[in-house]
Order: structure tokens, then C-alpha cells, then sequence
């Protein structure tokens, strides 16, 4: 129980650090923003006036100014993870005769993670200068919904082209702007999207291949034991059948590192996998996150007066204005349009 019990508490930990994320990520309308607020107003009272001002200034730099904190943490969590999976598992998975293939697979997805974390890190998202600020202006048309022709940046003092955005954390304009990504300490743009994707799914296959080896490991563990054939007392002097808690705890008792490893590699996994499903979904139909929060709640907002119907929103939400088909929005996220290239819609 004392496992479970800190194993709730890590959970609890993950999931404020996702709200977090989430409120401070400039989305306000996602539902674990709407319950920090929430849980905000009713504790704030009880939190003295400077505690709270020193937390919202250190919340404030670490989601609004640009620092390494979370690359640091990447690198740390990696670490430790790759370290049990080395020290505990690597061995017992020879010893069970796996494919020295398939347990050095794990190392494979590292080395490709490293490459294309290190260019999401240092590839310029897109950046628009003076200098090819006027090449920017022809490499999308301006839809006039989301995008209005004319705009100005009061940041930049420069025109803002169609898909662009200025990032408040970087204090730059950046072309097809998605958003800013803490854990890679920059913007994600026209030029490091392709990076940012294979970045995502080689974190998926990580955490993906390392769970499969854990629990192929475990569940090998427990029938070399033979403990599913075994008996225990209960209270009442009774004999009785070991059953899945009982094998469960014992797992817990016996090798309960690998088993935090398990669950977290796992929670990594589905969480990631879901926001890759996300930004896979974009490429197909080429949006970005920032339009596709500002499509949400963009649209005509009135109606016929007699009839009552509504006028048809700006966007059909399969197939946005800067819908190319699947291939050519595919092949414009592994090969960025050039600014001398005006895009057909």
C-alpha cells in the first residue's frame, strides 16, 4: 500500500503539472484550465497576498519568458528512465532469450529522438525579418476570417502575413505559427513542424517499446514463479487461490522501481499518443493548433431574424481555407512552401 500511496501522489503531481501547462499555455478553454481556475478562486483566499505573488512570478517566467527548465527535466525523466531500463530490465529480457534486436530497439528510438530534439531545439521555426518580410507576405492568402490583409504587428511593427502569429515568448513573428512549446524551449513553425511531429512519434515509440519489454518482463517473472498455481491463508485459516490482486501486489512487493516504470512509461504513452494523434490530424488538413483553437469559436455569429437559422460557420472543420488535399498538405510540412511560391486555394 505504501507503492500505491506514492504512486497516487506522483499521479497527483503529473496532473497539476498538465493543468499547468494548460493555463499557462495561452489556452484558456480547455476543461483542466476551467478547473484550475476554478480550484484557484477557492483557495486563493486562504493563501497570504505574497506567497501568491511570488508563485504567479515564478509561473510567470517559467510559461511566458524563455528558459531550459523543462529541457533540463526532459533530459532528467529520459535519464532515470533509460537508467532503470538498463540496470533492471536489459539483462532479465536476454535472460528470457528476446531478440538482442528488439531490446536494443529502445536505444534506436533514443538516438533518433536526440537527433530530431536537437533540431526542434535549434531550427528556426520561421522567424519573419525586414529582410524577408516581403517574401513572407506572398506564401499564403490572406482568408479575411481568421487572417485579415493589413494587419500590424505592434510588436514587430511589421505587416503581419497570412498564418503568422507574434509568440510573446520569443518576442518574434514566426510563419505558420502552431504554438510555443515549453519542452523544447521554442516555437513551433513552417520550418521545424516536420521535426516537431517526428520528435512526437519517436517519444511515443520510446515509452511504446520500453512498456511492452516492462511488462513482457514482468509477466515472464510471475510464471517462472509459478505463483498463479500457488495458495495462501487467509484471515480465517482458509485456504485460497492466488488471484490477479494477489499477483498484483506481489509485483508491487518485488520489483516495485520497475513497476513505477511501467506506469509511468505508460501514462507518458497515452499522453503523448494523443497529442500526436492531434497534430498528425493537422498535417492532414493543413491547420495549425493556433487556428484550430481560433476556428473554434470563430464564425458568423448572427442569424436570420425571421427564419432563425444560422449563417454557415467560416470553416468546414475537416477542410479548412488553406486545404491543399492530404498529399500536398503532407508534402508542406516536409517541405515548407517557399516564400516565391504563392499557394493555390
Amino acid at each position: 500500500m505504501d507503492f500505491l500511496t506514492l504512486f497516487g501522489i506522483y499521479v497527483a503531481v503529473v496532473l497539476t503539472c498538465i493543468a499547468l501547462v494548460c493555463r499557462y499555455s495561452g489556452q484558456q478553454h480547455t476543461p483542466l484550465s476551467r478547473a484550475y481556475n476554478t480550484l484557484s478562486e477557492v483557495v486563493s483566499p486562504w493563501i497570504p497576498q505574497c506567497l501568491q505573488n511570488i508563485c504567479y512570478k515564478g509561473l510567470h517566467r517559467l510559461f511566458h519568458q524563455r528558459n531550459s527548465l523543462f529541457i533540463y527535466l526532459h533530459f532528467f525523466l529520459e535519464a532515470v528512465v533509460y537508467g532503470e531500463f538498463s540496470y533492471e530490465i536489459f539483462g532479465f529480457c536476454l535472460e528470457m532469450d528476446t531478440t538482442l534486436f528488439n531490446v536494443c530497439l529502445p536505444y534506436f528510438f533514443l538516438a533518433i529522438k536526440s537527433y530530431v530534439f536537437y533540431l526542434c531545439c535549434g531550427k528556426d521555426p520561421g522567424t519573419l525579418t525586414k529582410e524577408n518580410h516581403a517574401f513572407q507576405l506572398n506564401v499564403y492568402q490572406y482568408d479575411e476570417k481568421l487572417f485579415q490583409e493589413g494587419i500590424i504587428c505592434h510588436t514587430c511593427h511589421l505587416v503581419k502575413p497570412a498564418r503568422s502569429k507574434h509568440c510573446s515568448v520569443c518576442n518574434r513573428c514566426v510563419q505558420r505559427f502552431d504554438h510555443h512549446c515549453v519542452w523544447v524551449n521554442n516555437c513551433i513553425g513552417a520550418q521545424n513542424t516536420r521535426f516537431f511531429l517526428l520528435y512526437l512519434m519517436s517519444v511515443c515509440a520510446m515509452a511504446g517499446d520500453i512498456a511492452l519489454l516492462t511488462a513482457d518482463m514482468l509477466f515472464h517473472s510471475v510464471v517462472r514463479s509459478g505463483i498463479m498455481h500457488a495458495y495462501y491463508v487467509d484471515a480465517e485459516g482458509q485456504q485460497q487461490p492466488v488471484g490477479t490482486l494477489f499477483v498484483i501486489q506481489h509485483l508491487f512487493m518485488t520489483f516495485p522501481r520497475i513497476v513505477f516504470l511501467l506506469g509511468f512509461v505508460v501514462f507518458v504513452f497515452f499522453l503523448v499518443a494523443g497529442y500526436t494523434i492531434f497534430h498528425c490530424y493537422l498535417a492532414l488538413v493543413n491547420q495549425t493548433s493556433n487556428e484550430w483553437f481560433k476556428q473554434k469559436g470563430h464564425g458568423c455569429q448572427h442569424c436570420d431574424p425571421v427564419s432563425g437559422l444560422q449563417c454557415h460557420a467560416s470553416y468546414n472543420p475537416l477542410r479548412g481555407f488553406y486545404y491543399r488535399g492530404i498529399l500536398k498538405n503532407l508534402g508542406e510540412i516536409i517541405w515548407p512552401l517557399c516564400p516565391t511560391e504563392k499557394k493555390d486555394n
